[in-house]
């Protein structure tokens, strides 16, 4: 299979697994904070009923998925600043080590 390689003499080898580390779930809850905190308010939550005004409002239960979910958006959007620290820490190590 694609997975076993031949060494010099002919032995199979089989290739190293990929493993999913501590490192690699951090670098994915990063890229999906990024994600969640670049969605313009005005122009992208408000058509789909996502903002914080909607609950404040009454349109959303505060108890509910969606209520939740636009809690999660709003706390994200706060996140910026971190996150571009986060960002570069990231970065710089991406850099040095590999």
């Amino acid at each position: 299979d694609a997975a076993r390689r031949l060494d010099r003499d002919g032995a199979s080898t089989r290739a190293p697994a990929r493993v999913m580390t501590l490192w690699t779930l951090t670098q994915s809850a990063l890229l999906a904070a990024n994600a969640v905190a670049i969605l313009n308010e005005p122009r992208f939550l408000a058509k789909r009923g996502l903002t914080a005004r909607d609950v404040r409002d009454g349109a959303v239960a505060p108890a509910s998925a969606k209520g939740q979910i636009i809690g999660v958006i709003n706390a994200a959007t706060y996140l910026r600043v971190p996150l571009i620290a986060l960002n570069a820490i990231v970065v710089f190590v991406k850099v040095v080590f590999g």
